[in-house]
């Protein structure tokens, strides 16, 4: 049980939550001003669905890079990669694979079916099309014959699905809208899970060469993806900000919506520590920081709308 755990990288949740917190909280504040409707089962069961979404692509993860060989060269990790190390064998991953995939299935229906029926029918079956995109693509970043992930794309999968499907997907289910400044706060979002990808990717850059893995931070070698990791730390509470200044908060005399900002201090000094590292094996500990800043700016953004 201990192996299924540590497989299942628990570090990884709070960014996977991220998403479906910073949707569903403006979802609910929009709905407040509105006089609408926030229904706490959609978000009980959006964190669900994602949850088994982020277990599903870590293990998927994890059978894909042991049975291509990807992990075998790992110093620092390879006590926690299952397969790669023998304490979970292949056929117990794949079966793994295949159970999480059914359960996120079934889990994502319960989640449309208590959002959309009966009165959106249109909607239920564009995000059941939407649910199946994302179970695919948290297996096919390393499992197929063409994984994505050693194309160098796993970045933009990331920012896409971790970012603008998380939170415009979170926010459509509450509100049945989509309003196009939402897109900000989902960038933001996806950005920082790109950083997080980005930072996994520096740190492993030596045995993904090894192993044929052609990641976008391999591609670009380690000083240009340093500067790209930069940029992805730098720009999301910008946007986080530009959002709240786009509602005119502070018009509202809500200045309070803006304590999210307390996050530029952690953001500079993280930044500052990482562009320190000199041996791209010390990057790991910064994977689980990117994740809980990430984790803190959504619960900020959602106490600061929703809260005072």
């Amino acid at each position: 049980m201990i192996d299924w755990i540590k497989a299942a990288r628990l570090r990884t949740l709070p960014l996977s939550l991220s998403g479906i917190i910073m949707g569903s909280f403006i979802a609910k504040w929009r709905l407040k001003e509105d006089g609408g409707f926030w229904d706490w089962k959609i978000f009980a069961l959006a964190l669900l669905v994602t949850l088994l979404y982020q277990i599903l692509s870590n293990y998927a993860n994890d059978y894909g890079d042991g049975v291509k060989g990807t992990d075998k060269l790992r110093i620092n990790e390879a006590e926690a990669r299952a397969v790669a190390s023998g304490k979970i064998t292949a056929k117990q991953m794949k079966n793994a694979v295949i159970l999480l995939s059914i359960l996120s299935f079934v889990a994502t229906v319960a989640l449309l079916y208590v959002a959309f029926i009966p009165n959106y029918m249109n909607e239920f079956y564009i995000f059941i099309g939407l649910g199946v995109a994302c179970i695919l693509a948290a297996i096919g970043y390393t499992v197929g014959k063409k994984p994505y992930g050693y194309m160098g794309l796993g970045d933009i999968f990331v920012f896409v699905f971790f970012g603008l499907v998380s939170v415009c997907g979170s926010y459509f289910l509450f509100t049945k809208t989509f309003s196009w400044d939402v897109l900000l706060p989902a960038a933001a979002v996806g950005l920082l899970s790109a950083a997080v990808l980005n930072l996994n990717n520096m740190r492993d850059m030596q045995n993904d060469e090894a192993s044929g893995k052609k990641t976008l931070a391999l591609k670009l070698g380690y000083k240009n993806a340093m500067i790209y990791e930069m940029v992805l730390l730098q720009l999301p509470i910008l946007l986080v900000l530009t959002f709240l200044m786009i509602n005119q908060l502070q018009a509202q005399g809500k200045y309070y919506a803006f304590i999210v900002m307390i996050l530029l201090f952690p953001f500079a000094g993280l930044r500052r520590k990482i562009m320190q590292i000199k041996e791209n094996r010390e990057l790991d500990p910064f994977l689980k920081q990117v994740g809980i800043l990430t984790f803190m700016m959504a619960i900020l953004t959602a106490a600061g709308l929703n809260l005072f």
